[in-house]
């Protein structure tokens, strides 16, 4: 014995050292192919990322050593493939997860989210909301760190969604308009506090929820492969709106962009909050739906709820359908005018208006084609947010974003 390493097997281990490194740049990018479903396969990551199998291997093997991903051991041709068979990529079902919260006008929720924006556990909604922000955001985290200690998983970060616009780069809720917190309550930093103080590592993040559901819908649901993509929602209360561009968040200078709500679309219509009249946020919410259709709201369960199922119950009442009518109107009056600023190539709606497009898809469609320019031109598809409880999925993204950036850095 010499004590000299075998050639053959130094070069070996130089040679996938060396694929590694040219890799780990493309660690995150890899990731987020795999985290959007646009990579189910190392063939298809390889052709994606632009780099040779064997750098693709070595990525696709890293990933899997971090516990986020799997790959399959023996290769596998796709159905009616004939190509070269490919090791299927899957995200890892026991990996890492995000803490996710909600707030809204009747409630908040908790959930633990993987990577793909599964939702892997959920904690019991709470109906009331406190006054104190602080306490609202405490019961929530506590709440989320009960799910942690019960399933024992690894927490790489939270996220907060917010029924309000958040002011960057402070993370003030400057107008929690449907909850009774005092305005440019400073969310973002007393949910980083509650978190700390339960225990859960990893950043914290916080953010308007209509923005964060169009991050999700965009990455994971209806708004998949859109360039432009605009989003319009209406939850428990008030109308929200997002923008996703080129795959990211345009949140405007200080994060408070596409303020929607606050679109006059009824010139003689309801006072409005904002001290306009008229405005989405007063004439397309589940409160107008109701008091159009002479319903009164009743405190039982949410006014989303309520107006859900009066559209599904009722919809052979006149009164009903000429309400859905009114809304529907109202709603392609404010969306035109965006098409004509935005000019994006998809549109998603969720909460109420999602409702509303599946009870009338033509009559939406119509109207908007009828008031826009480019509605007209060529048509922008008008489809129905699919995922499950959107904003928690988005606020997940948050707190998966710095993983997805760098998986290294954020797990080791």
């Amino acid at each position: 014995m010499t004590g000299k390493a075998d050639p053959r097997t130094a070069g070996e281990g130089t040679t996938s050292r060396t694929r590694l490194d040219r890799g780990r740049g493309a660690l995150g990018p890899a990731l987020e192919l795999v985290h959007t479903g646009r990579a189910p396969t190392r063939a298809v990551l390889t052709a994606e990322l632009g780099v040779t199998r064997a750098t693709a291997g070595a990525v696709a093997a890293e990933l899997e050593a971090l516990g986020l991903i799997r790959v399959d051991a023996r290769p596998a041709a796709a159905a009616g493939s004939q190509g070269r068979p490919s090791h299927r990529l899957a995200l890892a079902e026991d990996g890492p997860v995000a803490l996710a919260a909600q707030v809204h006008a009747d409630g908040f929720r908790a959930a633990l989210v993987g990577l793909g924006g599964r939702i892997v556990a959920t904690a019991p909604g709470c109906e009331t909301v406190d006054a104190d922000p602080a306490q609202v955001l405490g019961s929530v985290v506590e709440a989320g760190a009960e799910l942690l200690r019960t399933t024992g998983r690894r927490c790489v970060g939270a996220g907060l969604a917010v029924p309000s616009a958040v002011a960057e780069p402070d993370g003030l809720a400057l107008n929690p308009l449907h909850l009774a917190w005092p305005p440019g309550a400073p969310v973002r930093r007393i949910f980083a506090e509650c978190v700390r103080e339960a225990g859960i590592t990893g950043p914290a993040f916080a953010a308007n929820d209509v923005n964060l559901a169009a991050l999700a819908e965009h990455r994971h649901g209806a708004g998949r492969g859109a360039r432009d993509l605009l989003c319009v929602a209406t939850g428990h209360r008030g109308v929200g709106g997002a923008l996703v561009l080129d795959g990211r968040l345009h949140t405007g200078s200080g994060g408070l962009a596409l303020e929607v709500g606050h679109l006059t679309v009824h010139p003689e219509g309801r006072p409005c909050h904002c001290g306009s009249r008229g405005c989405l946020d007063v004439e397309a919410d589940p409160l107008a739906f109701l008091t159009a259709a002479g319903r009164t709201p009743g405190p039982e369960v949410s006014l989303l709820q309520q107006a859900h199922d009066l559209i599904r119950d009722h919809y052979g009442d006149p009164a009903v359908r000429e309400a859905v009518g009114a809304l529907i109107d109202r709603l392609g009056l404010g969306l035109a005018g965006l098409v004509n600023i935005l000019n994006p190539d998809r549109i998603i709606l969720g909460g109420l208006h999602r409702t509303l497009l599946d009870a009338d898809p033509d009559r939406l469609r119509a109207v908007v084609a009828d008031r826009s320019l480019w509605g007209q031109s060529g048509g922008v598809p008008i489809l129905p947010c699919t995922l499950d409880h959107n904003s928690l999925v988005g606020a997940a993204e948050l707190a998966w974003q710095p993983v997805l950036d760098d998986p290294l850095a954020a797990l080791t």
